[in-house]
């Protein structure tokens, strides 16, 4: 008989051991804030000390240069990944802590795959780029998923830091768009009649999408920003540029809520005379489908390790490339406090929290919860017909 509870704390164990180490990288990565598909020392750091500890590993995995699969191959059996994130945020940092995301997934990879001897299976530690959408191709998990990385895959986890400790939920999925006017140049007193303002077509599709907001369901969400609008004050912009985000809890009313958008700056552009450009700048991320039976096992190990889970934690009104793993296969995107509530996501009091000892906590902990709750689904038949089968119902349907 295979001991459960032993093997939770061989993993537990595994990570205190690696304590040190799983904090120096962790700070390292914070220190060093690299953006996504740039996090090549990042990238480096983690694969490196995974390397160090056994795993194999594959770089510029899916044609991503800073994307890697490391893997421990056991017995025949169950699959099991973390995920591994590390991109920062132009100018504020690691103010989302993907830096503990990253390195949680490490530890706990390591940690599980110190049991293999013991229990059938194998463990997977993927790093997945430019989860934040702040540069063009955002969205490194969606190309995995589109690339077949994750077909041998039976299960994929990661923990986010937060100001609460819960299992995850839902998210929103995200189109991310950059909408171009095109309009004529001229002089902007002497001869305004000849021109054709492209600025001006920008702010009257901000104005149709505020007048949209209106008649839009209540988990949508569309928020932007005008990144060109001219170079002059006095020549009539020839050009304008536009970027945002368009949010909705499910992927029909995602696309729907698309094409309301677009025909707010078609409808710009025709009242203007100027002409309209759309361009994707991302993967477009689907909602987050997260597996109950799997979450209700991860919460369990929390509890075990000492945190509290906060039931009223049900989701967010953000939205992540996790959300098309949970698609592909049974998947959990947790979190773990690491700062008090009222600090917010994408500030610097949130990247401060990142590199705290609190934050360093939130490392450890994270780990050890991922780590048990992949010993719980190499053990335990049950539970991984219960996952398996809730996916058919749900995401994998």
């Amino acid at each position: 008989m295979i001991n459960r509870a032993e093997l939770k704390a061989r993993v537990r164990q595994a990570v205190e051991d690696m304590a040190a180490d799983l904090i120096a990288l962790s700070h390292q990565i914070h220190q060093n804030p690299e953006l996504g598909l740039q996090e090549f020392q990042s990238s480096k750091r983690l694969s490196g000390y995974l390397q160090e500890k056994g795993f194999q590993v594959e770089r510029g995995t899916a044609g991503l240069p800073t994307a890697f699969r490391a893997e421990v191959t056991g017995q025949p059996g169950p699959k099991v990944a973390f995920l591994a994130e590390y991109d920062a945020l132009p100018e504020l940092g690691h103010a989302c802590g993907h830096n503990i995301i990253g390195t949680a997934a490490v530890g706990a990879g390591v940690a599980l795959s110190q049991v293999l001897k013991d229990v059938a299976g194998s463990v997977v530690v993927l790093g997945t780029p430019a989860e934040e959408g702040a540069v063009d191709g955002a969205g490194g998990k969606v190309a995995m998923v589109e690339k077949g990385i994750f077909a041998d895959i039976d299960v994929a986890m990661l923990v986010h830091p937060s100001t609460t400790t819960g299992t995850g939920g839902t998210s929103l999925g995200r189109i991310a768009m950059e909408i171009s006017f095109r309009g004529k140049p001229a002089h902007a007193a002497g001869a305004p009649h000849e021109g054709i303002n492209a600025l001006d077509a920008a702010i009257q599709t901000f104005n149709g999408i505020n007048a949209l907001r209106q008649h839009i369901t209540s988990d949508a969400r569309i928020h932007g920003i005008i990144t060109k609008g001219g170079v002059s004050p006095n020549i009539v912009p020839e050009y304008a540029e536009m970027r945002l985000y368009v949010r909705a809890a499910k992927r029909d009313y995602l696309r729907q809520l698309e094409e309301k958008v677009k025909n707010c700056a078609r409808g710009a552009a025709l009242a203007t005379g100027a002409t309209v450009n759309f361009r994707y700048t991302a993967y477009t991320y689907e909602d987050m489908v997260t597996n109950q039976a799997l979450a209700q096992t991860f919460a369990q190990n929390l509890v075990a390790i000492g945190r509290t889970i906060d039931e009223n934690r049900n989701g967010g009104s953000g939205s992540t490339d996790m959300g098309n793993v949970s698609h592909a296969v049974p998947a959990v995107h947790g979190y773990i406090a690491i700062a008090p509530k009222g600090v917010v996501g994408h500030s610097h009091e949130f990247a401060a929290a990142a590199g705290s000892p609190e934050g360093d906590r939130g490392l450890l902990d994270a780990a050890k919860a991922l780590a048990m709750t992949g010993v719980d689904f190499l053990v335990d038949e049950e539970l991984r017909n219960k996952v398996r089968e809730e996916f058919r119902q749900t995401a994998g349907a």
